[in-house]
């Protein structure tokens, strides 16, 4: 028994059938792109979709996003009815739309609405890359431009979750007037002292980077969310030189002074709610 024990016979492993890898669940696994590591689809969802091994914040959805920060049973939607036409006729842009409202379950790319956070009211939008991939057309622009409208009228802060690929080439210079829609409804906002707090996640850039995103009394970013205008290949084209491994992290923007902070996904929560006791009357006193 010994001598079989230690002896140098080959051993093979056995290969699972086919039908036999067909009985594990679609969807169960999840592995992360940053450190190659595999887990389980709800042990990620329960650590808020950041990795246990590495810390890589992975994308949350629109709302799950206002599940993990507001107050349970809080959230009031705005404007869920506004979807999207196609003002210049571009080809296959509506099976396109219907295709991403089929995929994520939404009826474009932001989500807006009212909610609290350990009890103080918000206007609140996020933004969903499943849809579009972010991109901003006229409806993201008014939903957005509304809730900051809602939020200066009802005299409550408006916090925004940033995850955009830029303007929606689909719609052309109507999708470009967004940026001026919005930063106007902030621009009123901030003149009748209103609060406006963006937090940038991964990714964030295009003229919504260069609009809305960047004009927070308070700008937040998520570790290492990619932050910029123009790619990292047009720049360096532009400019003849090769860029820094970290530019355009929201890390290296943190270092250039076009952050306030990286806050991570596990201290958005304390941050935001610090924040927004700050601000309200009587706040922020000992």
């Amino acid at each position: 028994m010994l001598r079989d024990f230690f002896s140098k016979k080959k051993r093979y492993a056995s290969i699972p059938r086919q039908e036999a890898k067909k009985d594990v669940p679609e969807g169960l696994m999840q592995k992360c792109p940053n450190c190659q590591k595999i887990f389980y689809r709800k042990e990620l969802q329960r650590n808020m979709n950041v990795c246990p091994h590495c810390d890589h914040h992975h994308r949350l959805t629109a709302y799950e996003r206002l599940q993990h920060l507001f107050d349970e049973g809080s959230f009031e939607e705005w404007d869920k009815h506004m979807i999207s036409n196609n003002p210049l006729q571009f080809p296959e842009y509506e099976e396109k739309l219907e295709k991403d409202r089929l995929k994520s379950d939404l009826n474009e790319a932001v989500v807006t609405g009212k909610a609290t956070l350990e009890g103080k009211e918000t206007a609140v939008a996020v933004m969903d890359a499943r849809f579009r991939m972010g991109s901003m057309g006229s409806v993201v622009g008014e939903k957005i431009a509304n809730a900051i409208e809602n939020a200066r009228k009802q005299k409550i802060p408006f916090i925004i979750f940033t995850a955009s690929g830029g303007a929606r080439m689909q719609e052309g210079v109507l999708s470009l007037m967004q940026m001026g829609k919005t930063s106007v409804a902030l621009q009123r906002l901030h003149a009748e002292g209103g609060l406006f707090i963006s937090v940038m996640t991964h990714p964030t850039t295009g003229g919504v980077s260069a609009s809305f995103a960047s004009l927070g009394d308070y700008n937040f970013a998520e570790p290492k969310a990619l932050i910029g205008f123009a790619g990292r290949r047009i720049i360096e084209q532009t400019i003849r030189e090769k860029l820094p491994d970290d530019f355009q992290t929201a890390e290296f923007l943190l270092e250039h002074g076009q952050l306030d902070k990286v806050v991570h996904r596990h201290e958005l929560r304390s941050t935001l709610n610090t924040v927004l006791d700050v601000h309200t009357p009587g706040g922020g006193e000992e």
